[in-house]
């Protein structure tokens, strides 16, 4: 029997995903979150403290994370109690809360990095 040109060949490969969780991941529950806060406040990691705690109060993906500047957060040298971050996959504005333990250690780690609001 001859193989034709336009005939599809399947061949047996493994597939990427087999055996593993597809989908969204489960949302970190209380303790993790206190412990990883704990954790990082032991190795006095104030920077990964406080993208962990923006991470938290904002819910946005890591890519934006990284994008506000320090103006968009400071005004007048204190942390402000909102700010909005445009998303960078979606193009939509986010506006969310900061709270007091998140700008407390924003605040921490602004003072150590110095740094201008253009930064």
């Amino acid at each position: 029997m001859e193989k034709r040109e336009t005939e599809i060949v399947a061949i047996k490969c493994p597939v990427w995903n087999a055996g593993r969780p597809v989908g969204a991941k489960r949302a970190l529950k209380p303790k993790q979150i206190w412990e990883i806060r704990f954790y990082l406040n032991q190795q006095r990691r104030l920077r990964d403290g406080a993208l962990f705690d923006l991470a938290i109060d904002s819910k946005l993906r890591g890519c934006d994370l990284v994008q506000p500047k320090i103006g968009d957060l400071v005004s007048g040298g204190q942390i402000r109690t909102r700010a909005t971050v445009i998303q960078q996959k979606t193009g939509r504005p986010v506006q969310f809360e900061l709270l007091a333990d998140t700008r407390a250690s924003l605040l921490a780690w602004l003072d150590r990095r110095g740094g201008t609001i253009e930064d």
